[in-house]
């Protein structure tokens, strides 16, 4: 009976599966995983990857792992023989977030600044203004023609009328402000006023006398607002053009005497 029993033993050997230890590495596209839970299904044990993806779970063959997580999809492998052989490797993909379809819509289309028209439009509204009122536009007791500084202020005045202006938030900009900018800047420079908004660099100091009867808000000097300040920059020195063409410096020379 007990050599019976040894021979039954024997025979039975070969389909015996000891429990044995899997090492694992589990990795992606861009690298090992860590933190992806490992599940053996067949023994009900579990573990999880380490800073490296590696792991460890006590298993045997013909078990059924399964490794999960959730910026991942589920992987489950029948383990084999050679998943014994040294360290198994595994590799996961990982679930790409689809984004629903975006509708690309074309940008209103904004009103053409036409300069001439805008420039007529001005002229008419001081030459009426001086016309109703030629005494706002002379200083008192002068005899000498009309006073560029005068017409400046009332045309920044005309020009808020128009426009509905309401106070900014932020303080104006003002003629020290406009002075620094221009000295200390290197995108509003002396060039830029001089080649790009037409200003004659003996004038420049009365630009920004003029700028700051304008009252443009500060809000403009910040980074984020420069391309705006430049577009109200080249607006402003058009105005500023037509009232230098107009009525010229002779009185602003004689008012320095």
């Amino acid at each position: 009976m007990r050599k019976i029993t040894i021979l039954f033993f024997l025979f039975c050997l070969p389909f015996i599966h000891f429990a044995q230890t899997l090492n694992g590495k589990v990795y992606d596209a861009s690298g090992t995983v860590k933190n992806v839970k490992v599940f053996n299904k067949t023994q009900n044990r579990v573990t999880v990857t380490n800073n490296n993806g590696n792991f460890s779970l006590e298993a045997k063959v013909t078990d059924t792992i399964s490794i999960e997580s959730v910026f991942y999809h589920p992987k489950t492998i029948a383990l084999q023989a050679y998943h014994f052989d040294g360290t198994a490797v595994f590799e996961l993909k990982e679930i790409l977030t689809e984004l629903d379809e975006v509708e690309v819509k074309a940008e209103p289309e904004q009103p053409v600044f036409v300069e001439e028209t805008y420039n007529t439009e001005l002229k008419n509204i001081i030459q009426e203004d001086i016309k109703n009122h030629p005494e706002k536009y002379k200083p008192a007791g002068a005899t000498y023609g009309p006073d560029l500084f005068a017409i400046i202020g009332l045309v920044a005045n005309l020009l808020k009328k128009k426009d509905k202006y309401n106070a900014p938030t932020y303080q104006p900009i003002t003629y020290t402000q406009m002075d620094s900018l221009f000295s200390e800047s290197s995108f509003f420079n002396t060039q830029l006023l001089t080649d790009n908004l037409k200003i004659p660099e003996d004038k420049k100091y009365l630009f920004f006398d003029y700028c700051d009867a304008k009252q443009i808000s500060s809000e403009m000097l910040k980074e984020e607002n420069k391309m705006l300040f430049l577009e109200e920059l080249v607006v402003s020195s058009q105005l500023f053009l037509i009232l230098l063409d107009e009525y010229g410096d002779k009185s602003v020379k004689q008012n320095k005497n």
